[in-house]
């Protein structure tokens, strides 16, 4: 019957605790990257630079752009009334 000593123990809860941080850094990075990836790809559908997927169009720039135009040309002719 083999005993394990007290160094022994600690030996393996450090083992134990490293290789945790280990998986769980690289856990963390992966969903990371994963999240950061949807983002981009919704931020560029947005702006009208990446297409629709699947029909669903939810690019606000031509709205955005017709609005500022209008808000312009109202100030504009606010401005030589």
């Amino acid at each position: 019957m083999h005993l394990v000593s007290r160094e022994e123990v600690e030996v393996m809860i450090d083992a134990a605790i490293t290789r945790h941080n280990r998986n769980a850094s690289m856990l963390s990075m992966v969903l990371g990257l994963i999240f950061l990836a949807l983002f981009v790809d919704g931020f560029l559908r947005v702006i009208g630079i990446v297409p629709p997927f699947l029909g669903i169009d939810v690019n606000i720039m031509s709205e955005v752009t017709d609005n500022v135009r209008d808000e312009v040309l109202m100030s504009l002719h606010n401005l030589s009334a």
